[in-house]
């Protein structure tokens, strides 16, 4: 150091909010975002999720509201999950052309279509969960073998299914996330055969069992009994779903993601680097209710909190980031 102080001084960017703005190496847009929304059928008027504050089981119609408020807003993405009057062994209702995953598909497409009437913009890209969870009376994942595991292959064949059906309802995008082997290549091959080839393949890739999905448990009247240990990945292991995110791409998968991104950052960067597709994290249930919780006692600043959680996830690679505070972001970075 010399006499007159340190020639390096890092801090003379950091000195204004406008400096810092200038030279921020990672930057937000409404565009990057994608919010998950539930559709719950049998109901009259939303139902509030009551460990997820500020969220809700939609009817058909505020559906539609969400989706036109998520289209003027900016965002870029919104993703549809089904939540069915009647569950059975099979998950038969997310098969049915006209169960209410398939409903809520058409009622977002009709309301897209009319944001981009109104706004002269693209709207969000209408997104489906292809996964049985929703629908099934067990909450597994996928089919039942005679011994209570979830059989791969039986599953396989009721997600081909699934995802050609979500496609003629109008979904954009499907995405797989019951970390069933094989399921991208599967989907693919019958998203081709029936003529969607252009329904692009959003992949599950490194999706780990996880505590931080209680709340989304809540969020879609889950049945689940046990855990999904057998087929979603092990939270000590990295290895594991970087092997997971190069077979999807293999397979054909046209985004792949890391999930939970915020107990997952280090593989999602790993993911990311090797990756010559579009990167994606999810945000979870959890990782939702601790901020809010957090704020709502005073502990933390809410938006603060928000912002940086969120900015994290794209500082270590995310290039979409599904997160429920999607349209609040979006109000925020104007």
């Amino acid at each position: 150091m010399s006499l007159t102080g340190p020639v390096h001084r890092p801090r003379r960017l950091r000195t204004t909010p406008r400096m810092r703005r200038l030279v921020a190496e990672t930057r937000l847009h409404a565009a990057d975002l994608v919010v998950p929304l539930f559709v719950k059928e049998g109901i009259d008027e939303p139902v509030p999720i009551s460990s997820m504050p500020g969220q809700v089981q939609h009817t058909e119609a505020t559906l539609a509201d969400a989706v036109t408020a998520a289209g003027r807003a900016g965002v870029g993405g919104v993703m549809l999950f089904g939540i069915p009057a009647v569950r059975d062994a099979e998950g038969s209702a997310g098969t049915d052309p006209d169960g209410i995953l398939q409903r809520g598909l058409r009622t977002a497409r009709e309301a897209v279509a009319a944001v981009e009437r109104e706004t002269g913009r693209p709207g969000p890209v209408v997104m489906a969960d292809t996964c049985l969870d929703e629908f099934t009376d067990h909450g597994h994942c996928g089919v039942l073998a005679a011994d209570g595991t979830v059989d791969n292959d039986a599953t396989l064949e009721r997600y081909a299914a699934m995802a050609v059906v979500q496609a003629r309802a109008g979904a954009e995008v499907v995405a797989p996330s019951g970390m069933m082997d094989g399921q991208v290549a599967v989907i693919r091959e019958a998203l081709d055969g029936a003529g969607f080839t252009d329904v692009s393949i959003l992949a599950y890739s490194a999706k780990y069992a996880s505590a931080f999905y209680g709340p989304f448990r809540e969020a879609v009247d889950s049945a689940l009994s046990g855990d999904r240990r057998t087929y979603q990945m092990d939270a000590a292991n990295s290895r594991e779903g970087l092997r997971e995110a190069d077979l999807d791409l293999a397979e054909g998968a046209d985004v792949v993601m890391v999930k939970p991104a915020g107990t997952s950052l280090d593989v999602l960067r790993d993911v990311a680097d090797r990756s010559d597709v579009p990167v994606a994290a999810y945000q979870v249930s959890g990782e939702y209710a601790m901020i809010e919780a957090a704020a709502a006692n005073g502990w933390i600043d809410r938006r603060g909190a928000v912002l940086e959680s969120v900015l994290a996830i794209k500082r270590a690679g995310a290039d979409l980031i599904l997160t429920y505070w999607a349209l609040e972001i979006a109000d925020w970075l104007g």
